[in-house]
């Protein structure tokens, strides 16, 4: 496996730049088994992710990522965990929310998802989101 925290960076980047611009792209990175664990909340399955993330109560959002973190997740598959840090901006906001997201990444055999140097296809099969804002919970 090529290195675990330039492959992080590369599918973070990526990640972030289309969740800022159109959410419902992010599907081809999701599984029919990924689960998402959102502010205590478990969701699972492709159409299920996608519905939250396009369904969150902002119209605009940008991410600030300041740390990522990543380290090989198995001997026998080829799989990560990233753990990624940042400040978040939503609808034009001035006061950045804090946010931490951990992702499971793994190589798949697909030819749809994220590509690092357009060989390997990575998909997110486990995502967590914390941010502790009314505004990102809904509530």
């Amino acid at each position: 496996m090529a290195d675990p925290t330039s492959i992080a960076q590369q599918f973070t980047q990526f990640y972030y730049q289309q969740f800022d611009s159109d959410r419902n792209g992010l599907a081809s990175l999701y599984r029919d088994n990924s689960m998402m664990t959102w502010e205590s909340t478990q969701i699972q399955g492709v159409a299920a992710i996608v519905e939250k993330l396009v369904g969150l109560p902002f119209a605009k959002v940008q991410h600030k990522v300041v740390t990522i973190d990543a380290q090989p997740s198995s001997l026998s598959v080829a799989s990560l965990i990233v753990l990624v840090t940042g400040q978040l901006l939503v609808d034009d906001g001035q006061n950045a929310l804090q946010f931490t997201q951990v992702f499971h990444v793994s190589l798949c055999e697909s030819n749809s998802g994220f590509e690092q140097d357009e060989v390997q296809v990575w998909r997110v099969a486990k995502p967590a989101l914390r941010a502790g804002d009314p505004v990102l919970t809904g509530v």
